[in-house]
This record gives C-alpha cells, sequence and structure tokens, in this order.
C-alpha cells in the first residue's frame, strides 16, 4: 500500500520565495519516485527556524489536526532535520516523519542494483541514522524494527548504536575490496579515451547513452531512474575516429544532495573524475535550469574537476529553444542537441572526437 506524504517547507526573511517553491516540487517528484501518494503541500512563512521543531509548535499542532482529516501517513519535510526535530514532531503529530535526506537515501535504495551500490546506499543510510539515533520515541522505534519495539530504553539504544558501528565498520572494509577492484579495472582502461555523462537527475542522460552507444538503458520520466554507472564502448564508423572510446553513465545530481553521497558512491562517481572528458547534460527546458546546472557544478566542484575538460550539452530543445541565444553567448563551446529526436548528435559526436585529439580549454561563461 502507498504511503500518503504531506510535504512541509519553511519560508524565511533570507530565503527566495520562488526558490523554495520550486524545491517543493522537486520534493513532490522525489516522493513519487519513491513510490507515496502526494495528499498536501504545505510552506510556512517564519521568521527564523524553530530549533526544536523546525516550525512552530501551533503549526506543527495544526499538522497534527490535517493529517488525522486526510489519513496522513508520513510527513516530509524539505530540509535536513536534526534527532530532537525528528524526535519532538513525531511526538507531536504521532506521525512518521523525515526530511529530505532519508527520503533520497529510500530511493537510492530502492534503485541500487550492484552490491556495491547496495552497500553503499546501506553505509550512507546507517551513517545519517546514528548521528540521529537519539531518545526515546517513533522516530528511535522504525529504526528498532516497528511493531513491538516502540519506546525503547537506553540500554537498547546502546545497543543499536553498537550494532550500527559494528555494521558501519564492516560495510567500509567491503568497500576497500571494491576500490581495489575499481583501480585495477581502471588501469585496463588506460588505452581507451573515457568519457563520463554527469548532470541533474532527469535531464536526459540515460536517453543520450542509448542514443549513442545503442544501448537500452532503463529511460524513465522520474527522478534517479538510474544509479548505477554504466559504462559502455562507443564506436565510431571508420571515417570518423579510429580510437576506441568508452562511456559512462553516472549518477544524477541534485539540489541539496546529501553531502554523505558524494563520499560514499565513488563506484559511480568516481568514473567523472578519472574520465578524459565529461559531458555536463542540462535540460534546457527545464524552468530553472541554470540551478541545475549550477547545483551540478556544485558536485564537480566536491569532487575536484570543475576545472578539468568539460562540454556544456543543453538537452531537450525539442521542447524549448528560446534559451539558445543567450547560452551561446554565455557558453562558447556549449552543444545543443535532443536526445530524445537525435539532433545535434553529430555535432556533438565531432565535439568529442575533438577532445579526443587536442587539448581544450573548460567551457566558461563570459564576464
Amino acid at each position: 500500500m502507498q504511503e500518503r506524504l504531506f510535504l512541509v517547507s519553511a519560508l524565511t526573511r533570507y530565503d527566495e520565495r520562488w526558490e523554495k517553491l520550486d524545491s517543493l516540487e522537486e520534493l513532490a517528484s522525489l516522493g513519487k519516485t519513491a513510490g507515496g501518494i502526494i495528499v498536501e503541500k504545505f510552506l510556512q512563512r517564519m521568521d527564523r527556524i524553530n530549533p526544536g521543531l523546525f516550525i512552530g509548535k501551533g503549526k506543527a499542532q495544526e499538522l497534527a489536526r490535517i493529517a488525522g482529516e486526510l489519513d496522513i501517513d508520513t510527513f516530509v519535510f524539505d530540509e535536513e532535520l536534526t534527532g530532537s526535530q525528528l524526535r519532538n514532531l513525531e511526538s507531536i503529530t504521532n506521525r512518521k516523519v523525515i526530511d529530505r535526506t532519508e527520503l533520497i537515501l529510500d530511493i537510492f535504495a530502492q534503485h541500487a542494483r550492484t552490491w556495491a551500490a547496495k552497500t553503499e546506499v546501506e553505509l550512507t543510510q546507517l551513517q545519517y541514522r546514528l548521528s540521529r539515533l537519539t531518545g526515546k520515541g517513533i522516530a528511535l522505534s522504525r529504526l528498532g524494527g516497528g511493531i513491538g519495539t516502540r519506546g525503547p530504553g537506553e540500554k537498547k539504544l546502546e545497543i543499536d548504536r553498537r550494532r550500527m558501528r559494528d555494521r558501519i565498520r564492516s560495510l567500509k572494509k567491503k568497500l576497500k575490496s571494491v576500490e581495489k577492484s575499481r583501480k585495477t579495472q581502471s588501469k585496463q582502461r588506460v588505452n581507451f579515451f573515457r568519457v563520463a555523462i554527469v548532470g541533474y537527475t532527469n535531464a536526459g542522460k540515460s536517453t543520450l547513452m542509448n542514443k549513442l552507444v545503442h544501448s537500452n538503458l532503463i529511460v524513465e520520466d522520474k527522478l534517479f531512474s538510474t544509479l548505477d554507472a554504466t559504462t559502455r564502448t562507443f564506436y565510431p564508423s571508420a571515417n570518423e575516429w579510429k580510437k576506441k572510446i568508452l562511456i559512462t553513465d553516472t549518477i544524477g545530481f541534485l539540489r541539496k544532495l546529501p553531502h554523505g553521497l558524494i563520499s560514499s558512491f565513488k563506484s559511480t562517481l568516481q568514473e567523472a573524475v578519472e574520465a578524459d572528458l565529461r559531458l555536463h547534460i542540462i535540460d534546457i527546458s527545464h524552468p530553472h535550469y541554470e540551478l541545475q546546472l549550477l547545483a551540478g557544478n556544485e558536485v564537480l566542484e566536491a569532487l575536484g574537476v570543475i576545472e578539468k575538460p568539460t562540454i556544456y550539452v543543453f538537452n531537450k530543445i525539442d521542447k524549448d529553444t528560446s534559451p539558445i541565444p543567450i547560452l551561446q553567448r554565455k557558453y562558447k563551446d556549449a552543444i545543443f542537441i535532443s536526445a530524445l529526436k537525435e539532433k545535434g548528435l553529430q555535432e556533438l559526436k565531432e565535439k568529442i572526437f575533438s577532445f579526443a585529439d587536442h587539448s581544450y580549454p573548460v567551457p566558461s561563461a563570459d564576464g
């Protein structure tokens, strides 16, 4: 049975309303991807964040009343909550409360396919939950197994902590062997020119991958439809280029992407680090595509590759072409394509071959 979700965000005097609303819409997409039903969305205007509840006590009580009327299962907050905020909110609303980070981690757990990705998801979840494993209440009860474990005592709490720390150590040890195996595979690819497709989730990365290498990756109108890194060999025709090219489709980026994911998902993100060239895909039809571009650059900067060779590829021109003149002036080396309609792909391939043969500067905005 699908969970009925109530989405909550806060607008302080330091926030832009349109940006908060857009983030709330993205949270709704995440909720649907996780398998939930979005029943209601709520944006509270407030001077500052309540350290104990995130929102005001009166508003939390009002949400509890509405939850009963709408038969809500879970409240999902658009910001990361502390352990005490989670516990206090669940105590007042008598409903499960999660935040954006936990929702993303749940989606990752559903979509992980390889052993490495599943291990990385579990490690990140445990590290996140361990930091919030404090006190009694629904928040702790659901981590302890749900029915029959409500309100465990401090002794149970310490056992949970110890078990989680032991499991974290075990997972880290396993991932070291994955890292060793990955480095061996990387050495075997030294004679290939390596290209990584990166960018915001749902920007069309997998569609582009399928068109370039004639593969059959899953393509859905959902966030994070692919999670594991997938590498295929790109065979240009003899008249185009002779050297073999490897192309990898990587995990999608997201605003407010949990920091732990960047450090934990080495098996996927490392492909973006070690690639000779990155194709940064941006959905030109999205109303806030520039924010998505910046979010992608923030991840690339965190990975230490923001200055390495990259091509900005603005996708979905079949839906919107109006921003193209401005973007052509701002990003001189950008390519404009429709992966779905196969428009601009030849120009993109030629650009890839050019980077393989020569050293090109990193694309940059004028000014």
